[in-house]
């Protein structure tokens, strides 16, 4: 079983952007040393609760910060780019620290509509346009010239960072699949039907010039504590910072435990905490540890990652620091 993380830089309360961004880097260099996988960045645009906008710049950070573990995206949003400048900013980052950078993608929209049209001088982006995207983003990072008009990506080397395509639904699956990505399923997004997802990613998997097998994951919300009292407390945030979200969108900062205990629930809305609560592992170490080893067991994966958003700082550390142990990782 291997664990990783995904982080989305969350501005918590009495904190701003810079100490988020302090935090990313703080908690990369822990997990790593924690035994942890890779550790993914998000990318979401004029989003006030989160500090991660440009990830290719922050996941240069955080590989210069840490020695073992793999950095990557969670992911570049590639239908506002150019797959060939994509690919060059990712050669730069395996020539400095081969072996270690993965390309995670995805064809979301990063935003309101006005985002949209802001990333693509006033254009909105062409999904369509999203498979042949990935393939030339893939003949690029491998060396080749996939348009015939001898171009390159550059710098070249002998290793290529993976490209992961990033979904939450049946159709990136089936992508995934055809194109001969690795293929990393979001739970924490969608907590419905990413099992079939990845049955049918395993069971289409076409090789490619990447790979010769698939290869899968499943990103999840977790909360970890000393006692599951103590994480349903902490996960109590997340539940109220999630329906504000649902709602148009939250404040400059994710709540704390104490703003949501004292919010004023409606009756729907305590039902929308019960259904989000499926995209969450909330608990003591070996609920937690029981609970993601049945994830991986139910998705057929032998790798889970983990997105833990809780209020302070240091109960993140702690929380992630509790699963290693569990797992027993270092």
């Amino acid at each position: 079983m291997k664990l990783s993380v995904l982080d989305q830089s969350p501005i918590l309360a009495d904190t701003n952007p810079a100490e988020a961004l302090r935090q990313t880097t703080e908690l990369a260099a822990t997990v790593d040393k924690l035994g942890f996988h890779r550790y993914w960045v998000s990318e979401h645009h004029s989003t006030n609760s989160l500090a991660g906008s440009a990830p290719e710049i922050l996941a240069a950070h955080l590989a210069a910060h840490t020695e073992n573990i793999r950095i990557g995206t969670g992911g570049v949003l590639l239908p506002h780019y150019s797959a060939y400048k994509v690919a060059e900013s990712f050669r730069v980052l395996e020539t400095l620290h081969p072996n270690r950078i993965d390309v995670g993608v995805g064809r979301a929209p990063g935003g309101m509509p006005n985002v949209n049209l802001a990333l693509n001088r006033g254009k909105l982006p062409k999904v369509e346009d999203y498979p042949k995207q990935v393939e030339q983003l893939m003949a690029y990072l491998h060396g080749h010239d996939p348009a015939q008009m001898n171009v390159h990506a550059t710098p070249q080397g002998e290793t290529s960072p993976d490209v992961w395509m990033l979904g939450s639904s049946g159709t990136s699956a089936r992508l995934a699949a055809e194109l001969g990505t690795s293929y990393s399923f979001a739970h924490f997004i969608n907590g419905h039907g990413g099992m079939g997802a990845m049955d049918r990613y395993q069971n289409n998997f076409t090789p490619s010039l990447q790979q010769s097998k698939p290869a899968g994951n499943v990103s999840v919300f977790a909360v970890c504590a000393e006692t599951t009292e103590q994480a349903e407390y902490l996960a109590s945030s997340l539940d109220l910072a999630l329906l504000q979200i649902e709602q148009g969108g939250i404040r400059n900062h994710f709540p704390t435990p104490e703003e949501a205990i004292d919010y004023p629930y409606s009756l729907f809305q305590q039902d929308r905490i019960q259904e989000n609560r499926k995209r969450m592992i909330i608990g003591d170490p070996s609920k937690v540890k029981e609970e993601i080893e049945s994830l991986a067991d139910a998705y057929g994966v032998e790798e889970v990652i983990v997105n833990t958003i809780v209020y302070p700082f240091e109960e993140r550390l702690r929380s992630y620091r509790l699963i290693s142990e569990a797992f027993n990782l270092v």
